[in-house]
């Protein structure tokens, strides 16, 4: 599937209407990441790691769809993940073997893109997204990402 072929505004609109509906957040979370992985055919693992109320500097391991884990906490700084939620700001890692600061979850991973769910200026979450290719990640993937935690914030 090429990337100019992806249904980003088909699938904005199906999760306009998931959130809507009469589901757990968590449930609802976790059909947001079946739904990516199953429709973007570079979107290897979907999950979503989340602030845990009592420690404002540590993410949790929330709904994903794919391969099991270890990194179930990750701390601020730490990875990937941890840079996105301490600088609030989307990371698109074209090729993770070049970075320094990365934690590995698989061998299969080749690029990663993090997107931070920020309320009132807080660190709520953040969606990541791996890929077993190099560089999948396109502007319009940043864009329809940021849109769907844009989405996300209100819920929680």
């Amino acid at each position: 599937m090429t990337m100019n072929k992806i249904p980003f505004e088909r699938l904005y609109k199906e999760i306009v209407d998931l959130l809507d509906g009469p589901e757990t957040i968590y449930e609802k979370l976790q059909k947001i990441c079946k739904l990516l992985r199953d429709e973007i055919s570079y979107y290897d693992w979907v999950g979503f790691y989340l602030v845990d109320g009592s420690k404002k500097d540590e993410l949790v391991l929330g709904p994903f769809s794919g391969a099991p884990t270890d990194h179930k906490k990750i701390s601020f700084g730490s990875g990937i993940c941890g840079q996105a939620a301490a600088l609030k700001r989307t990371f698109v890692v074209p090729d993770v073997q070049k970075e320094t600061n990365y934690l590995s979850c698989s061998s299969s991973v080749r690029s990663e893109i993090v997107v931070p769910i920020l309320k009132d200026g807080e660190i709520m979450g953040e969606l990541d997204i791996d890929s077993h290719e190099i560089s999948p990640f396109s502007h319009e993937d940043q864009e329809f990402l940021e849109r769907i935690c844009g989405l996300i914030e209100k819920i929680l």
